[in-house]
């Protein structure tokens, strides 16, 4: 029995030009989220046509797990989802949105919210109190994963450093101060490597 179609939200390319093309972090992030999370400028595509086609751009929360001066870091693993990701490491939990995400049409932003719960909570489980706060946008069109993404950039601030990991996919989790990351940084995640490279301001 075929596997049926993944349909994920994505918004036109054309929109995030004229509301503002850049490169890397954008901490004014509710200047477009305003606008990509208004019903009619978000909707869904098929994954497999949407991976393909830079004239889209799918939306992915991008969740940055914090306890104190640490970040929660990862390996992807073989069953990663995006195989063009697989065994490089990673400070961002999260991943497509799709029509599954309380609503058969374009999200508004407390759609969006609860499926970035969701998104999260699949990957792993949090055991603590946490502030979910939206700090960025985050855009790299110099990889052919990038060129089709973007990231919506969440802080999880935890009263206390209780994270476990739910799926296969993630391995080596652990929490890690600036410092560590910075020494890892040729082994990440283009997008993570943004994000350490930006950390003090992310985590303001």
């Amino acid at each position: 029995m075929s596997v049926p179609e993944e349909n994920i939200l994505v918004i036109k390319r054309s929109l995030f030009d004229q509301l503002g093309n850049f490169h890397g972090l954008n901490f004014e992030p509710h200047k477009y989220l305003n606008t990509i999370l208004s019903r009619g400028n978000n909707f869904f595509l098929p994954r497999t046509q949407a991976e393909n086609d830079p004239t889209h751009k799918q939306i992915i929360p991008y969740a940055l797990i914090a306890f104190e001066n640490t970040v929660l870091y990862y390996v992807r693993g073989k069953r990663a989802g995006e195989q063009r990701l697989v065994a490089k490491g990673s400070i961002g939990i999260g991943g497509h949105m799709n029509e599954g995400d309380e609503s058969l049409f374009a999200l508004n932003e407390a759609a969006y919210r609860t499926g970035v719960e969701r998104e999260v909570n699949e990957e792993i489980t949090i055991d603590a109190q946490f502030e979910d706060r939206i700090v960025a946008l985050l855009n790299d069109d110099t990889t052919d994963v990038g060129r089709v993404h973007l990231g919506v950039v969440h802080i999880f601030t935890l009263a206390e450093p209780k994270v476990e990991k739910r799926e296969a996919m993630i391995t080596g989790l652990t929490f890690l101060t600036k410092e560590e990351l910075v020494a890892r940084r040729e082994s990440l995640e283009t997008w993570s490597q943004i994000c350490v490279d930006s950390l003090d301001q992310l985590l303001l």
